[in-house]
């Protein structure tokens, strides 16, 4: 009877899991194809995270991993073997960083090399908040979950010699080192190393951590791999490839490839959890966020409190429609929602941006990995609309790491400036989020920031190219290297200067307005009419002669365009769309061109700078409702239920934002701008629930006609454009196109 209640109880506790939008989340979505996500335990925005780190190791790379330039995931869906569960790790980023704090169960005899004591895995399942597989060469079943900053990690045994590793050597970071210590049979602290993302120069950054077992061990211990030894009489170097151990060893260890062991005596289907608090300050801040978010070892509400995170996250848009179409819907959406991540801890402490000092945001949470040349196109409208309080913080997050590094964030990563990418994305980021009625920060200190970095010609981080953008109106192509981008770095400062001109006329700021206006329309220096194209210009005002519009669409270098081809940045004026028009010879030529665009295999789903053309038809007279079939298309080309389900990197959620708002029938299509694009919906009915913290309205109804129809309206009356503001989206209502 006792165990018949016990199975009662976990079939109610397995349905009320699935019983929230949650459950049409499928994390292997974007584990294949290049788009670097991973599927394992992730809390909404968490710090921590536990994914199965499947990076091949003692075995050949398959055939994913010999094509690409590097490895920027943890996990890649066609691996299966695996080395252990990485605690901190990055969603959709294309260039390798984190994946580390790897715990790895094993049994049997103690092996402490990673390539021999790896295993393949089956049985393998996902769900947000939620990891389970089982490592075949121990019969070990492995379940993971997360909080904000911690992991948790149940490990079901089946021999009696059981062992659970901590292996600080192995990761995607392009640092190695470490140090740790074994506090007790219980218990292990640490840091780790972490920088230099996509090679560049920043400063290194320690992560810190603190590991506890529900059960003393038997034994532990702690290892080291012997470093090259040289002979210097002979010149030569050797390589010992082995690992020392040292048991019970109770005092710090550091280096490179190091690591930690705890043997424990188990029984048949015995589970041994271990708990994992990090934080980006210290070993004693990652213990007092253990504590805080993990009091006790109990994995079920753990998980429970994860799914109802998740739940409450995912529930602002409720949607009617087929399974598949949810799942595509709800996964996109959780993929938006997981950075930019929190970097403050529980007590408020975070690494100062740009120092190695310690900072407390008090009240506030603290926000990192701003990858915002990818996210400031519809990501963070995305949060704007969905989640304003969320957004606002994040912009204080972004202005206060300029207070405190004299520079808005570009592609900031864990309180570091990557300076990866090109253009100022922040500047565009924090206008728009005014501009769309969140004004809860500093505008003034943000203001000021943006001014500098427009203004100031030498030494400047954001725009290095300023002094020649300033003088000609846009960036020459003589100096650059292989991927500097002369053509796509002007566009980017172009749409920096539209945001800035923008947010200056809200604040009553004339003259900055007139300023940064004229300067959004230096494009049309770049225009070539002879080609149709927005062209590399040298510094004397020649056109660069060697001029292929294609090159470029593999990515290989391409003078004037980073990540992309002529054609690729062809329309990329979204602020002055108009304009554009009527430089490519008015509306009929722009469809033309346009549609060739697509026609000829030039527009790149899987890259941002040409995501918002399926959009363009807006800005012809009747041409809007081709907006819906283009994208429709692009869905079932590019996006699928299965692990290559994205069309590539997600670029920390930005190809999932763009899902998300084509589902909807709306796209903010021009950032600084605050409307959308509207056309007809995937779904039904969808309903968004407003944040009347912020917004005037308690929801928005979308819906779609059953018959045909071109018009759209709001609350029974027909817009007279295929546009509607945010303002009227979030005065609530009804949307019916």
């Amino acid at each position: 009877m006792k165990r018949l209640l016990l199975l009662s109880l976990s079939l109610l506790s397995i349905a009320a899991l699935a019983s929230g939008p949650s459950q049409y989340v499928n994390p292997f979505i974007g584990t294949s194809n290049f788009g670097a996500t991973h599927p394992g335990a992730q809390y909404p925005h968490g710090m921590a995270s536990v994914s199965p780190f499947n990076v091949a190791y003692g075995g050949e790379l398959n055939k994913f991993e010999k094509d690409a330039a590097w490895n920027s995931r943890v996990y890649i869906h066609e691996n299966r073997y695996l080395t252990g569960f990485s605690h901190l790790n990055l969603s959709g980023v294309g260039c390798p960083e984190a994946g580390v704090l790897l715990l790895m169960p094993t049994a049997g005899k103690l092996e402490l090399d990673a390539s021999r004591y790896g295993s393949t895995y089956s049985d393998e399942r996902a769900s947000p908040g939620y990891y389970h597989s089982k490592l075949d060469k121990y019969g070990i079943t492995a379940e993971l979950t997360s909080t904000a900053r911690t992991g948790l990690s149940r490990f079901t045994f089946t021999r009696d010699q059981s062992h659970i590793l901590l292996n600080l050597g192995l990761g995607l970071t392009n640092e190695t080192g470490g140090m740790l210590k074994v506090v007790s049979d219980q218990e292990v602290e640490g840091m780790r190393t972490l920088g230099t993302f996509c090679y560049q120069a920043e400063d290194v950054r320690p992560v810190y951590f603190v590991a506890r077992f529900s059960r003393p061990a038997r034994q532990s211990g702690v290892w080291k791999k012997m470093p090259p030894y040289r002979n210097v009489e002979a010149d030569w170097i050797g390589y010992n490839n082995t690992i020392k151990p040292y048991p019970n060893y109770r005092q710090e260890m550091a280096g490179d490839e190091i690591g930690a062991w705890f043997s424990f005596d188990t029984r048949k289907d015995e589970s041994i959890e271990v708990k994992v608090g990090i934080s980006f300050v210290s070993i004693e801040n990652a213990r007092a966020n253990l504590m805080a978010e993990q009091p006790d070892f109990d994995f079920d509400q753990t998980r429970r409190n994860s799914v109802s995170a998740w739940d409450k996250l995912l529930s602002k848009a409720e949607v009617e429609g087929t399974e598949e179409n949810k799942t595509l819907f709800y996964t996109a959406l959780y993929h938006s929602l997981i950075h930019p991540s929190l970097i403050s801890d529980v007590n408020g402490d975070y690494p100062v941006a740009g120092s190695h000092q310690i900072g407390n945001s008090k009240v506030e949470e603290r926000y990192s990995v701003f990858s915002l040349w990818d996210t400031h196109r519809n990501l963070h409208p995305l949060l704007s609309l969905l989640y304003p309080g969320l957004q606002t913080q994040m912009v204080r997050s972004a202005v206060a790491h300029g207070r405190e590094s004299g520079w808005l964030p570009k592609w900031e990563l864990y309180g570091m400036e990557t300076q990866v990418m090109v253009g100022d994305p922040g500047t565009v980021m924090i206008a728009d989020t005014y501009l769309r009625g969140l004004r809860d920060f500093d505008v003034d200190s943000a203001y000021q920031l943006m001014r500098k970095a427009a203004l100031q010609e030498q030494d400047n981080p954001l725009r290095p190219e300023n002094a020649d953008y300033l003088k000609l109106g846009y960036v020459p192509v003589d100096d650059e290297g292989p991927y500097d981008g002369s053509v796509s770095t002007s566009l980017e400062y172009y749409l920096a200067d539209y945001g800035l001109a923008q947010l200056a006329k809200t604040l009553g700021k004339e003259q900055d307005h007139k300023l940064f206006s004229a300067r959004s329309l230096g494009y049309q220096k770049l225009f070539d009419p002879s080609s149709g194209m927005l062209r590399p210009k040298k510094r004397d005002g020649q056109w660069l002669s060697s001029f292929d519009p294609q090159k470029g669409r593999n990515f290989e270098p391409a003078p004037g365009y980073i990540e992309g081809n002529a054609w690729n940045y062809r329309f990329y004026v979204p602020h002055d769309i108009a304009g554009l028009i009527e430089l490519l010879g008015g509306e009929n030529s722009f469809l033309e061109q346009l549609e060739a665009t697509f026609e000829t295999n030039n527009f790149d789903m899987a890259n941002e700078p040409d995501i918002t053309y399926p959009f363009l038809y807006h800005y012809l007279d009747g041409q809007a409702n081709r907006t819906a079939d283009r994208v429709r298309q692009l869905i079932a080309a590019h996006y699928g239920n299965q692990p290559a389900g994205l069309p590539g990197n997600d670029d920390a959620g930005t190809l999932s934002a763009w899902l998300v708002f084509s589902m909807m029938g709306l796209y903010p299509v021009t950032p600084g701008n605050p409307e959308y694009a509207v056309f007809e919906p995937v779904f039904d009915k969808l309903i968004l629930h407003l944040d009347q913290d912020y917004y005037p309205a308690a929801k928005l109804t979308i819906l779609k006609r059953e018959e045909d129809s071109t018009t759209i309206e709001l609350n029974g009356k027909a817009l007279n454009r295929p546009f509607i503001s945010h303002q009227q989206l979030v005065s609530g209502g009804s949307l019916t196109h």
